[in-house]
């Protein structure tokens, strides 16, 4: 595998500024919670990762820097963002062995470039304050075209200012916009905060589809009702075992989902409860466990892996930060019956061994031939876990 990267650092000087940053010390604010958490790359041992009887996970890509968001081109070019690295890489996979044959960084420097995704040809990639477009970027992975600005007017608070961002049914673009603090109410200063927007692929008409949404990193659409489903990270300094992060159903437009009045359907914030009770806020579909970090989500569209498994969600819970035993860092799954959620289980665990952690899962993305892979930006890597009897 060859990796081509075009950066506006020296690589020594770029090793040099990642250390610098990860010895500098926490910010004094207890909200400004750390980007991730300032550790050296860890070792990953695939023979600790359990997954269900006929399922193999295997390494699709490596030396893909802080790997989060994934996106696929239609020529099969894996696009990846990034948070920390600040870069946004394709990966090809040029003789069909499901196994990467170049990692190219095509883009560098960008702020916090997590959520990416493709539509007619081009790349979109969102940025805190802004969404670029890389036009014909499958043709021009040498030669990258200089971007497109789509909409530049977003806010630019960093604290939970990264976004993962996807096409709907619809053809508009859903860009998420966090809550910029643990808890605060800023919906009088501007009403995208805590919201999922919608706007046209060329950005303009955007509107407000969901508000009173605390930081969504992750969503998909139901195959067949075509509705959104989506994950949203608990507040942070309520307790060690609550409030639960959350799975979240919106059918329509126009639903408030608590934040920051209510969390996990039934706890009242002990500073803006008062404002709206919970009764008044849409209860999650499935409450989780408390910062596991709950981000990438996708329902299973494929045909490789059991039919139980069809229609089921994957989430890539990214793992807690803060917590005094960790949790998290695994791949779950959802089993709905119709719009209810009638079992939450682990799919692949064990980049968790006591305290140890090995990976960090951020994204799954389900292949054409419908293998699911998994992104992992703490081991820089890409899974691929696939199935046969």
């Amino acid at each position: 595998m060859t990796s081509t990267t075009r950066s506006f650092l020296p690589a020594t000087a770029a090793v040099a500024l990642v250390a610098c940053l990860a010895a500098m010390p926490a910010l004094a604010d207890p909200q400004a919670r750390p980007a991730q958490p300032a550790a050296a790359t860890p070792t990953v041992s695939l023979d600790q990762i359990t997954l269900p009887a006929g399922f193999r996970i295997e390494e699709f890509a490596t030396d893909v820097k802080n790997a989060r968001s994934m996106a696929r081109g239609t020529k099969g070019t894996i696009f990846v963002g990034s948070r920390s690295a600040g870069n946004v890489y394709a990966i090809v996979d040029a003789n069909g062995d499901h196994r990467a044959d170049r990692v190219v960084t095509i883009a560098t420097g960008l702020n916090m470039p997590n959520g990416v995704a493709f539509r007619e040809g081009a790349l979109y990639v969102a940025e805190v304050n802004r969404i670029l477009r890389y036009d014909g970027i499958e043709d021009a992975l040498d030669t990258v075209p200089a971007p497109v600005v789509v909409n530049a007017s977003l806010p630019s608070d960093r604290h939970h200012g990264w976004k993962f961002i996807a096409f709907g049914p619809d053809g508009w673009l859903y860009v998420p916009v966090g809550g910029p603090c643990n808890i605060c109410d800023r919906s009088d200063t501007d009403e995208r905060y805590a919201t999922i927007l919608r706007m046209k692929p060329d950005g303009t008409g955007t509107e407000v589809f969901a508000r009173g949404v605390r930081n969504t990193v992750g969503f998909d659409w139901h195959p067949a009702t075509k509705q959104l489903w989506f994950t949203d990270n608990g507040r942070d300094y309520l307790g060690e075992d609550q409030p639960g992060d959350e799975l979240n159903h919106a059918p329509r437009a126009g639903l408030h989902f608590g934040f920051p009045y209510c969390h996990a359907g039934t706890i009242p914030d002990p500073e803006f409860g008062a404002k709206r009770p919970c009764a008044e806020t849409i209860a999650p579909a499935k409450v989780l466990a408390a910062h596991v970090a709950a981000i990438g989500m996708r329902f299973y569209t494929g045909t490789m892996f059991p039919e139980a498994y069809r229609g089921r969600i994957f989430v890539a819970e990214h793992g807690s930060w803060n917590r005094t035993v960790p949790q998290g860092y695994r791949v779950m799954m959802a089993t709905l019956d119709g719009d209810k959620v009638v079992s939450y289980e682990p799919f692949a665990e064990g980049w968790l061994q006591g305290k140890d952690v090995s990976g960090r899962p951020a994204d799954v993305l389900v292949m054409p031939d419908g293998s699911l892979l998994v992104s992992d930006d703490a081991a820089n890597r890409i899974y691929r876990i696939s199935y046969a009897k």
